[in-house]
């Protein structure tokens, strides 16, 4: 219903944020990391929305960028997860680790969201592996090589999209030879020799 808003913050707190738009306070659930985006009370703000209809309730989820209401989304299509068990997935790790975890079947990092235990972190890798495209890991995994927790991992992939292979199919060789190896060279060196064969 509402795409988004854009007007001023008028207040905000540790889990929502409150926007000014024409005399209308637009209340809104929101994660860590849109919370460390919100420009201080008095300054303009646009935000991403989306908008939970329930028997008891309406609530509007207000993001920063469009690929964290995207992954949002994407989350709340994965069977046992709801709006606030997804907003807060996306308060525990960042768009660009969660979308590297789920493309290289990662189960560890996604479990370290609340509430998301061993079965629902490989339900929502099957469901969601596919959705996440070449563009975001592009964009994301240029970012991760230089992000302390995404490590040799997000290093591999970076090295073989350097080396002309697809986001994809780099995430994909790299999840597949991870646990076999500790340093980005030897990842990437056991992942070019698993897509030669």
């Amino acid at each position: 219903m509402y795409a988004h808003i854009d007007g001023i913050v008028a207040e905000k707190d540790a889990k929502t944020l409150v926007i000014d738009c024409g005399g209308v306070g637009y209340l809104m659930q929101v994660s860590a990391g849109t919370l460390a985006a919100v420009p201080g009370v008095g300054n303009r703000m646009k935000c991403y929305t989306v908008l939970s209809v329930r028997e008891d309730a309406m609530e509007l989820y207000g993001f920063a960028t469009r690929e964290e209401r995207t992954m949002f989304d994407r989350l709340k299509g994965v069977s046992g997860i709801g709006p606030k068990t997804a907003l807060a997935i996306l308060s525990a790790i960042s768009v660009r680790d969660l979308s590297i975890a789920l493309v290289t079947g990662d189960a560890a990092t996604l479990a370290r969201a609340p509430g998301i235990g061993k079965k629902t972190a490989q339900r929502m890798i099957l469901e969601l592996r596919d959705k996440v495209n070449d563009e975001e890991l592009t964009g994301i995994s240029a970012q991760a090589a230089i992000n302390v927790d995404s490590g040799p991992k997000a290093e591999a992939i970076e090295a073989l999209m350097a080396l002309g292979y697809a986001a994809s199919e780099a995430a994909d060789a790299v999840g597949r030879v991870q646990a076999d190896a500790n340093t980005s060279n030897e990842i990437v060196r056991l992942a070019l020799r698993g897509m030669a064969k």
